[in-house]
């Protein structure tokens, strides 16, 4: 009888932190530095959409875009990495969420420069901009794209 009773309690344990840990999406690791705000509010805009988010403040993200593979006409303010993708820039999250599901043979997603209206970059104008796709032999494909006003 107790042992059931400890039984069920475990299994009800277990289910808690099994559901938990499915709530919580994949887990990014971004390297920004300390001074950019436009990145820590990207970070917020991925924690709003699931995503739990590591962040290494560094004083500047070259050595990593040089680590992970980012051609230098795709840089960007902040690089981040995602289950083997590099993410490089403000990149909207359903974007990332939508590379995860369908995974492309690729080395990950970016918006070059910082355009206005971008995840992190809002603001009462927005421009149009792509969200690129890029493989590790440099080729590059429009993976989404964004209308401005």
């Amino acid at each position: 009888m107790r042992v059931s009773v400890i039984a069920r309690s475990a299994l009800g344990i277990f289910l808690i932190l099994s559901t938990y840990v499915e709530a919580a999406g994949p887990q990014v690791d971004v390297f920004k530095s300390r001074t950019c705000s436009c990145c820590s509010k990207w970070v917020e805009h991925l924690r709003a959409n699931g995503f739990t988010v590591n962040v290494k403040e560094v004083d500047s993200t070259a050595g990593y875009q040089r680590q992970y593979g980012v051609p230098q006409k795709l840089q960007s303010c902040h690089t981040a990495v995602v289950e083997g993708y590099v993410i490089e820039g403000h990149v909207p999250a359903a974007d990332i969420q939508r590379l995860l599901k369908t995974r492309p043979a690729a080395k990950g997603l970016a918006v070059p420069g910082m355009p206005m209206g971008s995840p992190g970059m809002e603001g009462p104008r927005r421009q149009a901009y792509s969200v690129l796709l890029f493989n590790a032999d440099g080729g590059v494909t429009v993976f989404q794209q964004y209308a401005g006003n």
